[in-house]
């Protein structure tokens, strides 16, 4: 995905990349490229997850394997990817859960309704297993 910046004047601004988007045979990947998934970086999460849902892709694993910080807002986008995959009959697999952003979501009881892989290369897996 290619960065389009912004004119202004005779200035060029680059409008910072938050997310990697892959579109696999089977599902896509989102990787989030920054260390905090909190109220500045959720909705624009949410946002991505709404375009991918809305080209029918139901199947979509959330790479945060760069996230050592979330907040409330940033598991709200994380449960709204979840239920907008489970509502298409698809599967969201989170990858990548750094320690600290494990123990909110421990804590808010939300790794009892997530699919969960802490080793990010192994998320592919879990997916592949589930969507049998």
């Amino acid at each position: 995905m290619k960065n389009p910046g912004y004119l202004i004047g005779i200035f060029f601004i680059l409008v910072p990349m938050d997310f990697k988007i892959e579109k696999r045979n089977k599902f896509t990947t989102i990787q989030v490229l920054v260390e905090k998934l909190d109220l500045h970086l959720a909705p624009n999460l949410k946002s991505e997850v709404v375009l991918i849902a809305g080209t029918g892709e139901s199947n979509i694993i959330l790479d945060i394997r760069k996230c050592t910080y979330a907040d409330s807002a940033g598991l709200n986008a994380i449960l709204m990817a979840n239920r907008l995959c489970k509502n298409s009959d698809g599967i969201l697999v989170v990858g990548g859960v750094q320690d600290d952003v494990e123990k909110l979501i421990h804590i808010s009881q939300i790794d009892k309704v997530l699919n969960i892989s802490y080793n990010a290369n192994r998320a592919e897996d879990l997916m592949k297993s589930l969507s049998k």
